[in-house]
């Protein structure tokens, strides 16, 4: 399918709208959408607008509870625990990092772990909040079981991505990365496009090589074998164990702290999704002057930009590099989306009472279209 481009504005203000009909309150829709409509400037499609059909579902069956509101359930100085009672991932999200951020401020560092709460959005997005404060931040959270351990044909640990940015000039370091190959949402993508898979993204039922992603994501969903590989592919050779280790990694630092519902748990109940996340900030104050830091550690990201290119490249970029650039040519540019997601939409503001039109004026679905050009 193909993709169509729209103002900022303009996404901006269809999801603050779909979400206040859904029953969040104002500032509650703002910063839903904000996470959402990051993860799209980012060049992160898979969880950008494309995941509101995701919560358009889990709202359905009852499992994200729209007023539910988090509570500290276990705290010290440098520490708490936080239930989410199965509210919005976001809004757990950025509670429990505002509270790591505050515990880092005053003492240091703050970690903060999560039950009871629901797929919050890109990782980095809660890292980035404490790298703003001029903080080190972390994210981590678990998800549905999705990756395949190392030598196993069913999957037992989610997508659970790692997420770190620091302050450096001219931008922030900020790594994001699931530690499987890929995330259930590329899967999705290449769904809604047709695609096969790229080789060495996923298992079937029997832990063969698949490139059907229907077979594989409703394998995932009816739990019945296979899914994706950890990061480095399916056997040790190229360091499988590695990516299922990172896995275990966020796991502990969500689910396993918070007595929350490790990854082969989540999903599985009518009620909640159970999924847990991890949050830290750490002030680098308390290595010494945070300047003096901020500049070695930029010095050295300049340096790896500098460093000789491979033979047919031109650039070498740190992390958070294309993050940056992506986001000002979007703002500037407007924001793809595609077409799939773009029915996704029209159906859910059918749902919600929403006046398509006014929002994306002049969209014609594929099948009706001729001579189209794929901007708005």
């Amino acid at each position: 399918m193909a993709y169509v481009t729209w103002s900022l504005d303009s996404l901006e203000k269809f999801c603050a709208d779909a979400f206040k009909a859904f029953g969040f309150d104002e500032q509650g829709a703002k910063l839903i959408s904000d996470v959402l409509l990051t993860s799209d400037l980012y060049g992160i499609e898979s969880h950008g607008m494309q995941r509101m059909v995701r919560y358009h579902k889990g709202i359905a069956k009852g499992q994200i509870h729209v007023g539910a509101r988090p509570e500290i359930a276990f705290e010290t100085p440098v520490s708490a625990v936080i239930d989410g009672h199965s509210g919005m991932g976001q809004l757990i999200g950025a509670f429990a990092m505002e509270k790591a951020i505050e515990k880092a401020e005053k003492s240091g560092i703050g970690i903060v772990t999560v039950r009871n709460s629901n797929h919050y959005g890109i990782a980095g997005y809660y890292a980035q909040m404490a790298a703003k404060r001029g903080l080190i931040g972390f994210s981590c959270t678990n998800s549905e079981a999705i990756m395949v351990p190392t030598f196993a044909r069913k999957a037992m640990i989610g997508s659970n991505p790692i997420a770190v940015a620091m302050p450096a000039d001219p931008h922030p370091f900020f790594f994001d990365a699931s530690t499987t190959v890929v995330t259930r949402g590329k899967l999705e993508m290449y769904n809604k496009t047709g695609k096969p898979l790229p080789d060495g993204w996923a298992l079937d039922e029997n832990g063969a090589p698949c490139d059907e992603a229907p077979r594989v994501l409703s394998n995932i969903v009816g739990k019945k074998g296979g899914g994706i590989v950890p990061l480095g592919g399916s056997g040790e050779t190229l360091g499988s164990h590695k990516g299922y280790g990172w896995g275990m990694v966020a796991e502990i630092f969500s689910s396993i702290l918070s007595l929350g519902d490790t990854s082969d748990k989540c999903c599985t109940f009518p009620d909640k999704t159970g999924i847990c996340h991890g949050f830290a900030a750490m002030n680098p104050a308390i290595f010494g002057d945070a300047d003096a830091i901020r500049k070695h550690f930029s010095e050295y990201l300049q340096r790896l930009r500098d460093a000789p290119k491979a033979v047919g490249h031109d650039r070498i970029y740190t992390h958070g590099e294309k993050e940056v650039e992506a986001a000002a040519d979007r703002r500037k540019n407007g924001v793809p989306v595609n077409d799939g997601t773009m029915l996704e939409l029209l159906d859910l503001c059918k749902y919600l009472g929403l006046d398509f039109a006014s929002y994306f004026p002049g969209y014609v679905p594929p099948e009706k279209r001729t001579g189209f050009t794929g901007n708005y």
